[in-house]
């Protein structure tokens, strides 16, 4: 049964013209449904008086629906501080790739009447989690955590365990541990397969390793990933949150228990959007 949406929250991680646009246009199309309307302190510069802006940090749960008006980075963002909460989180794309944001701007008006009134694909995706040695707490990516480096153009030495079994020691730039979502991202970059997002799995792929054997490895998302590094080293969880590795510490990264809910219409289609986005299927000459 569809989840009945009645309050929508409009997020953007910046402010500009093109974006303002394309959330006044949402807004009409909301409040011509009769749909409770908040915004996100970015979209602050909007005035009507049928739109309530947030107040409160709790505002944001209570909302149905979340939609993001930006690239897959500013879903990423918003997906870690709201998504991971309990609020499903639809996208209108005016980034360049957008596996994430799918709603392109020409499209507004139909796809999000269908969403809003029940007619969607419900996209259930996991997180990552990090813990660190040197903290209680831990971070969440949706993407991909990256370990790599601390010093540019030097190699990082590190040790990788996979439920407590020692897999191998490698020298590289790093090593990509990402989710399915992630696969079309960097790791896509760095040579990993592109996995469906519907598979229960964890990639690991070497950051240009010392070596002429290493491979990606798919391992079970139940899986516990231990990281020792020999030296200092970065970690970046979906390219936005950066942390510091000290010597000889140590970074657990698991699956988290708190999902996330991505929105989709009733077209959507990974394969069509693989098509569209990676160039599948484009003839090598123009005829």
């Amino acid at each position: 049964m569809a989840r009945k949406i009645n309050k929508i929250l409009l997020c953007a991680s910046k402010d500009n013209s093109q974006i303002r646009d394309i959330a006044m246009q949402t807004c009409e199309v909301l409040i011509n449904l009769n749909k409770k309307v908040y915004l996100h302190e970015n979209l602050f510069s909007i005035h009507n008086k049928d739109l309530n802006k947030l107040r409160t940090k709790q505002e944001p749960l209570k909302c149905d629906l979340i939609i993001v008006i930006g690239g897959d980075g500013s879903i990423l963002g918003f997906a870690r501080e709201f998504g991971s909460k309990g609020v499903p989180i639809l996208g209108i794309n005016l980034g360049n790739l957008g596996f994430l944001a799918d709603i392109p701007p020409e499209n507004i008006v139909n796809s999000v009447m269908e969403v809003v009134n029940g007619q969607y694909i419900k996209d259930e995706r996991f997180f990552l989690e990090a813990f660190f040695n040197d903290s209680s707490g831990s971070e969440i990516a949706l993407n991909e955590i990256v370990i790599n480096s601390f010093a540019k153009a030097k190699l990082l030495e590190y040790e990788l365990y996979i439920n407590n079994s020692f897999v191998y020691r490698q020298k590289g730039d790093g090593l990509i541990i990402n989710t399915p979502t992630g696969s079309t991202a960097y790791s896509l970059s760095g040579g990993g397969p592109i996995i469906h997002p519907n598979l229960h799995a964890i990639t690991l792929v070497p950051m240009f390793p010392h070596s002429l054997s290493a491979s990606p490895l798919i391992i079970d998302d139940k899986s516990i990933i231990k990281l020792h590094v020999k030296k200092k080293a970065f970690v970046s969880l979906d390219g936005q949150n950066i942390f510091n590795l000290k010597k000889g510490e140590e970074i657990t990264i698991k699956k988290s228990t708190k999902p996330v809910s991505l929105l989709h219409p009733k077209d959507h289609s990974f394969f069509s959007a693989c098509r569209n986005k990676l160039g599948w299927s484009n003839s090598i000459l123009k005829e």
